[in-house]
Formats: C-alpha cells, sequence, structure tokens
C-alpha cells in the first residue's frame, strides 16, 4: 500500500511540474509595439499601422486563420528608408511556419525593390531579418534594427 500511495504522489509531483513547464508567455504585441514607437519616435514617426488582420493579408499574404494576434506599422512612402515592424503570434506551431514563409517571402521583395535603385536603403534592408520565436514571428525592417529587437527579444523570450 505505501508503493502504491508514493507512487500516486511521485506521479502527482510530475504532472504539476510538467504544467508548470507548458505555460507559455503571454504577451501583448500591441504594448511590445507601443514600447518601440516611445523608444524610437524618431526612426518609426509616420507609419501606418495595420489595425485589422484584414490589412494583414493584404500586405502580407498572411491568412487570418494563422494570427493569434499582431501589431503592425509600415512606412508607405518608398521615397524613403523602407520600415516595416510586424510583430504576430501566430495561432499554432504550423500557423508559425506559414506565418514566417510569408514575412521572409516579404522581405525578399524588400531588399530586390531596393536593390535596383538605392545602396543606402540596400545596406539598411540587409541589416534586418525575420525571426521566429516559439509562435511569434517577427520582421523588423528600420534603422535601429538592433535596438528594437532587444525591446522584441525582452518581450517574448
Amino acid at each position: 500500500m505505501r508503493k502504491i500511495c508514493a507512487f500516486i504522489l511521485l506521479i502527482s509531483i510530475l504532472l504539476f511540474a510538467m504544467t508548470g513547464c507548458g505555460s507559455a508567455k503571454s504577451v501583448d504585441l500591441k504594448t511590445v509595439l507601443s514600447d518601440i514607437n516611445t523608444q524610437f519616435s524618431d526612426a518609426v514617426d509616420g507609419l501606418k499601422e495595420l489595425s485589422d488582420v484584414s490589412e494583414l493579408q493584404a500586405c502580407y499574404s498572411i491568412s487570418p486563420d494563422d494570427v493569434k494576434q499582431f501589431a503592425a506599422e509600415i512606412r508607405t512612402d518608398s521615397s524613403q528608408a523602407p520600415v516595416e515592424i510586424v510583430l504576430v503570434e501566430a495561432a499554432s506551431t504550423d500557423a508559425a511556419d506559414n506565418v514566417k514563409t510569408a514575412l521572409d517571402r516579404r522581405y525578399g521583395s524588400i531588399v530586390n525593390l531596393y536593390a535596383s535603385y538605392s545602396p543606402e536603403q540596400l545596406a539598411l534592408a540587409k541589416e534586418c531579418e525575420v525571426t521566429a520565436v516559439g509562435n511569434y514571428v517577427t520582421m523588423v525592417v528600420a534603422e535601429n534594427y538592433s535596438g528594437i529587437m532587444e525591446i522584441v527579444d525582452a518581450a517574448i523570450k
């Protein structure tokens, strides 16, 4: 009887411990983007906010079903340095793969666009990248890329 009680206690402890490990960090991406805007106001001034998932789909071909939440701002004037900040929490691991593929495709088109006429803007774009951490996928193309990513990484890691 003692062995059975000890076994049940051991299983209970293991289940409790595993439940704690499985909890995901909850991050409000709009708050993260607001923090970026506060810290880098000069670099992100005049950006257009994408406020609806349909805009995200139109700009990046990301299925609304793949998105749990997002925050995004883009510069629509291509005569200036490229600025696109897209933060997405995908609905699942497969959805994160889909979102990353879509953002990789967009990032490639940004690099190709600036390769054709602006070496300075091309250099800026090449310093940036698309990243994925769990179900969080980001594309940041902006001056101050490293500083912006420090804020993003602190929030999602």
